[in-house]
């Protein structure tokens, strides 16, 4: 197989239009030979951009109300006749085949039509069957033909339009037919799963996504990637490459600023392993900074920061008295940049979208285990008052505070707040009791004065243990989801304490 390939002649039959004229523009500035199907080719023609429709291919029209358009010898044979085997080439001209060169298509919106509540016929509708077999038959092919599965790849191909005047080398035609075949196998799973019933998404939605090499996993001797898309994520300003490490502390840490902006005031958290050392919401990122740094300045070092907010030059001046690894946050003045930028591998990043999926994914027992997200934001109507005393204005909003802090931080997990600023955390116990100690000796350990403070717990006290010790060290108000059997027991000592009790019906664990 010849490596560098010029596009001379394409076919466009796409579902969605967006992000495709300035690929037309571009094969049409090249010269490139067009070939379409019903709304695609209507969307060409109003570009005023010649293009033959297939039908004039085939001869033959959209029939079946548009079940079949392109499955004919005429398309398939095009794209897959391999022009360098004398015998292909022969039967191409023999049959007055012309040769395709690049296929851009993407598919019927299947998994869209599915969780939108869609009926049985519209749902099978939407399987389809022409782009399906047009991807496979690219990639196959991709010796001689550049295939386009989705818009995920519009970028680099107009890169290669515009950049190489539409030639393409092997290697990248083998990593667009990568591509395409991720989008299939994504794409036939859902199907699968639909018609026996199970979970929409069989497989993570990551086929086709593109693949980030690492430096190292967890530890140096773990080999690690990304598979997905970083920079439609971050806008990386600054530093070293991004670590696996990293990646966990940005997804855990993000996760965390989205339901803290919930909340009126700005955000900050720093994290450390996953989990908040330190978070606060004030009515300027300097405050909010200071806040969240005087939980634990210790921890903080080497940490991961992060806000949804502009940073500027003040705040960027505080942090810089510290060695963090990473600035993550809405965007940044020019003259806070300055002040960030004076440590070489600093990783600085601007935040462009929400790399949320719609179902979690993990590996355990050589399978992997899948679970709908926990997108439930903690707020203060879902509170129900289980005590004589109602929690004081002040209380309600730092149990829910502290409840957005507790739902992000490994269990068993406590956590102690007081002004919306995290006091301390308990995590990863495997006692409650001993979630509140580590938390209570930490709290101290940084001088914070307890009294009036808040407790949030991930899941029920299932003995009045927890509201005694946090009784003993001056918290005023407790919130869990409740569900023991001796809930009664917690509720009855904080009656007989002064104590305010929120229950939340929802639990919050994280492993």
């Amino acid at each position: 197989m010849n490596d560098r390939k010029r596009i001379q002649s394409a076919l466009l039959s796409v579902f969605h239009k967006d992000g495709l004229e300035p690929i037309v523009r571009a094969l049409h500035r090249l010269g490139v030979h067009l070939y379409s199907t019903g709304g695609t080719q209507e969307f060409i023609h109003q570009l005023g951009i010649p293009v033959t429709p297939v039908e004039d291919l085939t001869s033959y029209p959209s029939i079946l109300g548009g079940r079949v358009k392109t499955l004919h010898p005429k398309v398939f044979g095009g794209i897959l006749g391999r022009r360098g085997l004398d015998s292909d080439v022969a039967q191409l001209e023999e049959y007055h085949i012309p040769t395709i060169d690049l296929v851009v298509v993407d598919l019927y919106p299947f998994e869209q039509t599915v969780a939108g509540g869609g009926t049985e016929d519209a749902i099978i509708e939407k399987i389809d069957i022409g782009g399906i077999a047009l991807i496979r038959a690219g990639a196959k092919n991709h010796g001689d033909v550049v295939i386009v599965p989705s818009r995920d790849q519009y970028p680099d191909l107009l890169h290669l339009l515009e950049a190489q005047n539409g030639e393409s080398t092997l290697a990248q035609r083998k990593a667009f037919a990568a591509a395409a075949f991720g989008v299939s196998a994504r794409y036939d799973s859902a199907i699968h799963q639909w018609f026996i019933g199970g979970p929409q998404q069989l497989a993570p939605p990551m086929q086709g996504q593109p693949v980030h090499p690492l430096r190292y996993g967890e530890n140096p001797h773990q080999e690690a990637s990304f598979i997905g898309d970083l920079h439609g994520l971050f806008e990386q300003l600054h530093g070293k490459e991004l670590s696996y490490n990293n990646l966990l502390d940005l997804d855990a840490g993000l996760e965390l600023i989205d339901d803290l902006a919930t909340l009126p005031g700005i955000p900050f958290a720093i994290l450390k392993h996953n989990n908040a050392c330190g978070a606060a919401v004030r009515s300027t990122l300097k405050e909010a900074w200071d806040a969240a740094l005087a939980a634990d300045p210790t921890s903080a070092f080497g940490g991961v920061f992060i806000t949804s907010a502009t940073v500027d030059k003040a705040t960027a001046e505080a942090m810089d008295a510290i060695f963090f690894e990473i600035i993550c946050a809405a965007d940044f003045d020019p003259e806070a940049l300055e002040v960030l930028r004076r440590k070489k591998n600093r990783i600085i990043l601007r935040r462009k979208g929400k790399g949320h999926l719609s179902r979690h994914w993990r590996s355990a027992l050589g399978g992997l285990l899948t679970q709908a997200p926990n997108q439930l934001v903690p707020e203060a109507s879902a509170m129900r008052t289980a005590t004589a005393k109602a929690p004081t204005p002040q209380e309600l909003n730092d149990l829910v505070f502290a409840t957005i802090l507790v739902k992000h931080t490994k269990s068993n997990a406590i956590v102690l707040a007081k002004g919306k600023q995290l006091l301390a955390s308990g995590t990863g116990q495997t006692s409650r009791v001993d979630a509140l100690e580590q938390a209570i000796a930490k709290a101290r350990k940084f001088t914070f004065d307890l009294g009036g403070a808040v407790m949030a717990s991930d899941a029920f006290f299932p003995f009045p243990d927890c509201v005694e010790i946090a009784h003993q060290a001056g918290i005023s108000a407790v919130v869990h989801p409740g569900g023991s059997i001796r809930d009664q027991e917690s509720i009855d000592y904080c009656n007989a304490h002064g104590m305010a009790m929120c229950i939340t019906g929802t639990r919050h664990f994280k492993h």
